[in-house]
């Protein structure tokens, strides 16, 4: 009979904790905060009625995506999209390019 070499838990543990003892997640997680943080720098930049529709998404190098509600605010918050990475340029993120993917429901 072997023991692993790693003891395994036998109580259900929180994302944090799970994050803390994994590098890979500590980085997604870190990944996710930052993204949140960027779209809270910008936010009063994108209109009003825009802002709900809007969601932080993947952070990929200098590239930001970010998730919208429908094609009609896809093409809205195109034409904001160079204000937004000035502002996070100016608040010290190096931004090259903001991608904007449009959600799609699906109806079952």
């Amino acid at each position: 009979m072997t023991t692993p070499s790693t003891p395994r838990r036998l109580h259900p543990v929180t994302l944090q904790q799970a994050a803390q003892d994994s590098p890979t997640l500590a980085r997604l997680a870190q990944l996710a905060r930052e993204s949140g943080d960027r779209l809270e720098a910008v936010e009063l930049l994108i209109p009003a009625s825009l802002r709900p529709s809007v969601k932080p998404g993947p952070i990929d190098g200098p590239a930001w995506c970010l998730l919208v509600d429908g094609s009609a605010a896809a093409a809205k918050l195109r034409q904001v999209v160079p204000a937004l990475i000035d502002r996070l340029r100016d608040r010290g993120w190096e931004v090259t390019s903001i991608r904007l993917k449009v959600q799609t429901t699906r109806q079952k």
